[in-house]
């Protein structure tokens, strides 16, 4: 990374995070003991170009929205860290366990996103053991939340996810239908779908395909049901370029946009759904090719090797 852009990330950095403590009196409810959390006289904390020098290395291992969304859960933790004084690379174990319970007693944050955003200090404190900065990671041994393998979010049902694509399909405005058929037909991310241009529409082996790009900036070719495909010509009408989905000003679409549309669309086909999020659309695609899947019969076994197999 060139030292201009380095001195960039580390300006906005510091900004934020001034803009964040303005805005943040009600973050401090939780009472920190005053020793642990101040950095001990006798040892001359790091200077602050060192810490913008080791967030700077960490931010560099993502790119594209990964890096932006990393960003974002150090930003929190750099934030907490500077309401109570506390130089981050002199942090220790007790800090750590300090951020966890505050992010659970006092912001009351799902043990998923808990776990997302200590795991992203976490993986910052490697970086600076890595690089040299500090001898060993403070975070190795804290305890984390544990986080249920399923989702707790519920999706749509058969029959909502039926009422939810009459509605669309019924709506005035073109854009309604499909975010709606490509979350919940293809089990695309809601970024995903958003950040689709027409320029990625194409033909493969005689299929209309999407490609989409997903985290990390894979490229994936997604095939087309003549139903999706409907929907998107739809929503495109006659333009030739730009994004697919667009809001009502004909801006491309985000998620916050895509959420209010499918709430309304959701009390316009009168799904009883207390905060329906485009999330649950997807969460609806997955548990339907789950039960589409055959189940494995349980007296099946695995056949075994050939006999001269095991001379081999």
């Amino acid at each position: 990374m060139c030292f201009v852009e380095e001195s960039r990330l580390c300006h906005a950095l510091r900004s934020r995070e001034i803009h964040r403590l303005r805005g943040a009196s009600q973050c401090q409810d939780m009472m920190i003991p005053a020793e642990p959390a101040s950095v001990p006289a006798n040892q001359a904390g790091p200077l602050p170009d060192q810490l913008c020098l080791a967030v700077t290395a960490y931010l560099t291992r993502f790119k594209g929205s990964s890096r932006e969304h990393t960003e974002s859960d150090l930003r929190c933790y750099l934030a907490w860290c500077a309401e109570r004084n506390l130089d981050p690379l002199a942090a220790q174990r007790l800090h750590l366990e300090l951020y966890i319970r505050w992010m659970q007693e006092t912001r009351r944050f799902k043990p998923s996103t808990i776990s997302r955003r200590f795991s992203v200090t976490a993986g910052f404190y490697r970086t600076c053991a890595i690089d040299g900065v500090l001898e060993h990671s403070p975070a190795e041994h804290v305890r984390r939340p544990a986080v249920p393998a399923e989702s707790p979010t519920l999706g749509f049902t058969h029959l909502q996810f039926e009422a939810l694509l009459t509605a669309a399909r019924q709506s005035r405005d073109p854009c309604d239908f499909a975010p709606v058929a490509m979350l919940g037909l293809l089990g695309l991310r809601i970024f995903e779908a958003t950040s689709a241009d027409i320029a990625d529409l194409g033909e493969e082996h005689g299929h209309r395909v999407l490609r989409v790009r997903g985290k990390g900036t894979k490229i994936v070719l997604v095939p087309l049901p003549p139903a999706v495909g409907r929907a998107i010509d739809r929503a495109i009408g006659d333009r030739t370029h730009g994004p697919v989905l667009l809001n009502s000003r004909g801006a491309r679409m985000d998620r916050h946009a895509a959420t209010r549309r499918l709430r309304r669309l959701a009390e316009t086909a009168g799904i009883q759904a207390a905060r329906a999020h485009p999330h649950m659309l997807r969460v609806r695609h997955h548990h339907a090719r789950r039960r589409r899947r055959p189940a494995r019969c349980p007296d099946r076994r695995p056949p075994r090797r050939p006999a001269h197999h095991d001379a081999l």
